[in-house]
């Protein structure tokens, strides 16, 4: 049984541990190591391409078994601290209510049967989500007026649109925008399933500064311009990043909650005498708005049980392979560099 910890009340932060269920009978598979070597690079696949998950992949918000477990964890990060997880900057109001009308449009696409929206007299929008059992009341903008509940208090209340979109999905959003004379920033992010960094540190810093502690990205920082042309004017696409947990929690900020020390709340502690491992995939799926200068990144974070990988000799073999592969910056940033030669001899 895995653990990770939500936040018991909605008033304090006291953190307790608690089985998840990051696998089940309606969960996409993912393993982007195919090729056995690990690699700092764009890796962009045309949105829809058939990677054996069937009509998942072809939706660019994935909903599954699991999603009253990821909802518990954002309900418990926005209580903790909206802030921390939640930010905006030079968001306007034509990127936001773009942002929001497509996010809506996918989902009543994607989950007819999850999700219905009503137009309104005066031009008013009216969203319900059954999976929450809340309903959004939107003005002619796309912007949030009111919400009701199933009866259970939404704390902190949601503070836009976006905010109250995020908790009815699986992953988490950021926002990248360009101004007319080239210049780009984050300019949304709602990031309740960080691994190690935080919104805060990243909003309103273009895509150069974003990503500069990230090891083996200065190739790519070098394009950034390009790339972010690439996000906002070409068709959708998705890509793949991964990583190695000790546990499978998908919140990993940099600070962790009072009362959990920060060393058991970072996930990366390997220990082979009772070895939990798990590979950490984000499928991200890119969607530009082009008539906006705008782009929504989307983060979906899945967990594979490195003990099943183990048993199997194809995938084991490629996984070795990937970690003999990283340099040592990639292991002093994946958080490694100690823990690399007891995980591989775990492994083989």
């Amino acid at each position: 049984m895995h653990k990770t910890y939500i936040q018991t009340s909605s008033l304090n932060t006291v953190w307790q541990e608690v089985a998840t269920t990051e696998a089940s009978s309606n969960c996409a598979s993912y393993f982007p190591l195919d090729n056995g070597r690990y690699e700092v690079k764009p890796g962009l696949i045309a949105f829809g391409s058939d990677l054996g998950n069937g009509v998942a992949d072809r939706q660019v918000f994935q909903i599954d078994d699991n999603f009253a477990d990821y909802r518990e964890v954002k309900l418990s990060a926005r209580a903790e601290s909206l802030g921390k997880y939640y930010q905006t900057c030079n968001y306007s109001t034509d990127v936001a209510s773009a942002i929001a009308r497509f996010i809506i449009h996918r989902l009543t696409k994607e989950h007819p049967h999850h999700f219905q929206v009503e137009q309104q007299a005066h031009s008013k929008i009216t969203l319900h989500s059954r999976l929450s059992g809340e309903t959004f009341y939107l003005d002619g903008n796309w912007q949030l007026l009111s919400f009701q509940t199933n009866g259970k208090p939404i704390f902190p209340p949601y503070a836009s649109i976006l905010d109250a979109l995020a908790t009815q999905i699986q992953e988490d959003m950021t926002v990248i925008c360009r101004a007319a004379n080239g210049s780009n920033w984050l300019s949304a992010v709602h990031l309740c399933y960080p691994n190690h960094w935080s919104a805060e540190d990243k909003i309103g810093k273009n895509f150069n500064a974003i990503h500069t502690p990230v090891a083996g990205m200065e190739k790519i920082n070098r394009r950034a311009d390009a790339i972010v042309n690439t996000m906002i004017t070409h068709k959708p696409m998705v890509r793949f990043a991964w990583g190695l947990s000790t546990d499978t929690r998908l919140n990993h900020h940099p600070k962790s909650p009072t009362n959990i020390p920060i060393q058991q709340w970072q996930g990366r502690n390997f220990d082979p005498y009772n070895p939990q491992l798990y590979l950490r995939i984000e499928r991200q799926v890119v969607w530009g708005l082009p008539e906006y200068q705008a782009a929504l990144f989307t983060i979906r974070t899945y967990f594979r049980d490195c003990s099943a990988i183990k048993k199997d000799p194809q995938l084991r073999s490629k996984l070795v392979s990937a970690i003999q592969s990283m340099t040592s910056e990639s292991l002093i940033y994946k958080g490694l560099t100690e823990s690399k030669d007891s995980i591989l001899a775990w492994l083989t």
